[in-house]
């Protein structure tokens, strides 16, 4: 059966979705199910829970989706390769649902490759990044989607040690094969996934909650304490979160 507006109103009242909030939104509408209306039902929705006093925010990163690797690829150490987008009538890696709601009237959208799309209030200063939506104290509401979406945890990954950032960096043989204006590459993956430790500390505390909208699993998280949460990991633990030791 197709899943209703009615439905997703109910559901993200039930996980904690209230008028008045601002929601830092990712999702997979895959994962929802048949939706009636598709993507923008998802979006009028979520506009009509949390109101013109609150703020929607979501990526518009001008990023391709993860490309397949060539063997002269992974000679290079290559673990991910992503293009960045010149033009929006590439392919992006952001959705449907993000994308419909780039396009639509009265969405501000903000400048550069990591740019931010935002609607209700602040919307200007949401479009800038999602640091004004974190100071506020503003929810990630990840639907279909898990921790490693949320956009606002790279936010304080300038505590990230060097010799970890160092490990993710691409050599210069590959740097020339793939100039840093046009690609995003990584050259490690680390034994663990660190994102997930977070998570889990975060359902400890408190910070998130959770519950079914159609066929996905979705939370509400507390974007500020949870990104203090790795921020602290970072500061006293990174080798042991990246699994290091």
């Amino acid at each position: 059966m197709p899943i209703t507006r009615i439905e997703i109103e109910k559901g993200l009242m039930q996980l904690g979705v209230t008028a008045g909030m601002m929601l830092e939104v990712h999702s997979s509408l895959r994962n929802l199910g048949y939706v009636d209306g598709g993507a923008l039902m998802v979006i009028e929705a979520l506009k009509h829970i949390v109101g013109r006093d609150g703020a929607i925010v979501m990526p518009s990163f001008k990023l391709s989706p993860d490309l397949p690797l060539t063997e002269t690829d992974k000679k290079l150490g290559l673990t991910q390769k992503i293009k960045v987008l010149h033009t929006d009538n590439e392919k992006s890696r952001m959705g449907i649902v993000p994308e419909t709601f780039r396009k639509m009237p009265g969405i501000v959208t903000g400048e550069g490759i990591f740019r931010v799309s935002a609607w209700g209030k602040d919307a200007e200063r949401h479009a800038e990044s999602f640091q004004h939506l974190i100071d506020s104290g503003g929810y990630a509401l990840l639907m279909g989607v898990d921790i490693y979406k949320m956009s606002a945890m790279h936010y304080v990954e300038d505590a990230l040690p060097d010799e970890i950032k160092n490990r993710f960096a691409p050599s210069q043989e590959a740097r020339e094969v793939y100039p840093e204006s046009d690609w995003f590459l990584e050259a490690w993956n680390p034994p663990v996934k660190p994102w997930y430790t977070i998570q889990d500390r975060a359902y400890e505390a408190g910070y998130i909650a959770d519950g079914m909208i159609g066929n996905a699993k979705c939370m509400l998280v507390q974007v500020k304490n949870t990104i203090e949460l790795y921020r602290q990991a970072l500061q006293n633990e990174p080798f042991e979160l990246y699994g290091l030791v």
